[in-house]
């Protein structure tokens, strides 16, 4: 599969997530996007960036802002398909197409456990031991929680470096063995 042959299937495919993709389809898409956010980076760059000074009597300070529209733009754009490709990418692998989101449900589910417990906690603050033992408490599901954060993107990103389970599986047919 080329580059360009990969791209043009991802963008037909944009709500595809049945089906199986090959590692190249789901790369080099990749790769489009990357391509495509720094394009859009750097006109963002050149055409909505305000440098502003600030300085007074003992430093002074330069800063660059940017709302960056036009990559916000390629970026809700590229959503649904890169979500598409990697969710067919995990069938390819034999796997379920939701371990493709595991990275994002791990962090809502950290951010729910934080507010949650802190919140919790903050709710019996007249009570001080329950208060410094519900804050604790979040903190000893928060530490190791924030290291499955670390290690799941690695998890997926090697999941999706997998080579195509050999043969058709429950998802569909090997995309390599399929002659068109």
């Amino acid at each position: 599969m080329t580059f360009t042959t990969a791209v043009k299937t991802c963008l037909s495919k944009y709500m595809a997530f049945s089906g199986r993709a090959p590692r190249a389809e789901y790369w080099y898409f990749l790769l489009f996007i990357l391509i495509l956010s720094l394009i859009a980076s750097l006109i963002d760059w050149a055409f909505f960036t305000s440098v502003v000074s600030i300085s007074n009597e003992t430093s002074s300070a330069t800063m660059a802002r940017s709302s960056q529209p036009v990559q916000s733009l390629v970026s809700l754009a590229v959503f649904l398909p890169h979500l598409a490709v990697a969710w067919r990418r995990m069938h390819d692998t034999g796997r379920s197409g939701l371990y493709a989101l595991l990275p994002i449900l791990l962090i809502a589910g950290t951010v729910l456990v934080l507010l949650f417990g802190i919140g919790l906690a903050d709710h019996f603050s007249g009570n001080h031991s329950l208060d410094v033992f519900l804050t604790r408490a979040t903190l000893l599901v928060f530490i190791p929680a924030l290291i499955i954060l670390i290690v799941s993107p690695l998890l997926v990103l090697w999941w999706l470096s997998r080579p195509s389970q050999p043969g058709p599986n429950k998802y569909g047919p090997n995309p390599y063995e399929v002659q068109t």
